[in-house]
């Protein structure tokens, strides 16, 4: 399944594959993702229908999945990962204990991995802070279209333009490459969904702060978000001599409160799959016979 040629983006894919095997050793997901999965649980208020069967998708970096089983006890809920080390990480964070109703109530939950097909037929596909990741995303957003059932739709969420935009500056003055991939501006993605076969797309997003107390702090949380996965980041390993001239260089994002402060654009996004429409009838043909036959014999009138 292709997307268009035009949104394929610059990443270094081998490199997204090391920072996934890193942050499947995390003991939990990554910081920002875990607030983010609680801001997108609250929007699942939005739709009065429950998903009869969820996808969640990277389920364990995602973070989301206690929450969908909170808010959809009887849901059916299958995690789709991307290696087989976040497989793991799955099986054992979906697990229901023995002593939690759901795990008499509903359907034990399934995890495969994206290589692998999935169902036609959920309701919800959830995604949360994966999509800025991904080569190609309008290939994806078509994956997830043929996951969902018809009147099913898609909840994601993932970085935005603006995300570091201070770090960026930094990185442009010093004239290093830059510290981050590009990423997709709403509208953009907006109108890749329904390029995907998505219905009634609608868009959001949202400018976080965040502060940190040192420079070290702060690039310890960054480093747990991921990394730099653009194929123009520097191709060797930094020296201590270049460490130290980045923290100096960081002291230009101190704030009138003299605490680092990084800027972080979340985007939101929904849409539906259309309901399926049903298709006119074939033409028939009746012979002038069959219609004589058919009809009634018409009375004579006598004028």
């Amino acid at each position: 399944m292709g997307g268009s040629s035009e949104a394929v983006r610059s990443i270094d894919e081998a490199a997204v594959a090391a920072v996934q095997r890193r942050l499947a050793r995390l003991t939990q997901p990554p910081w920002l993702h875990v607030e983010i999965a609680g801001r997108m649980a609250e929007r699942l208020l939005l739709f009065k229908t429950a998903p009869c069967r969820i996808i969640d998708w990277s389920s364990f970096l995602g973070a989301g999945a206690s929450r969908l089983m909170t808010t959809f006890p009887d849901a059916a809920v299958m995690a789709i990962e991307p290696s087989p080390s976040l497989v793991e990480r799955s099986r054992a964070q979906l697990r229901s204990p023995w002593w939690t109703p759901r795990r008499w109530t509903a359907p034990a939950a399934e995890v495969i991995l994206e290589s692998m097909p999935g169902p036609g037929d959920a309701q919800l596909v959830w995604a949360n802070m994966v999509l800025h990741g991904v080569a190609d995303p309008p290939a994806l957003m078509q994956r997830w279209q043929h996951l969902l059932a018809p009147g099913g739709f898609v909840m994601f969420s993932c970085l935005g333009p603006d995300t570091v935009r201070e770090l960026t500056s930094i990185y442009a003055q010093l004239q290093w490459p830059a510290p981050t991939i590009a990423f997709v501006d709403m509208h953009d993605l907006g109108d890749m969904l329904v390029h995907a076969g998505l219905a009634d797309p609608v868009m959001d997003q949202e400018r976080l702060t965040v502060h940190w107390d040192n420079a070290e702090a702060l690039c310890r949380d960054l480093r747990l978000l991921g990394g730099n996965v653009s194929p123009d980041r520097y191709p060797g390993l930094r020296t201590p001599r270049w460490l130290h001239q980045m923290h100096n260089a960081l002291e230009a994002l101190r704030d009138r409160t003299g605490r680092y402060a990084l800027t972080f654009e979340i985007v939101y996004g929904h849409a539906f799959k259309r309901e399926a429409v049903a298709s006119a009838p074939k033409e028939t043909q009746v012979s002038l016979e069959e219609m004589r036959r058919l009809l009634p014999s018409a009375k004579k009138t006598v004028g």
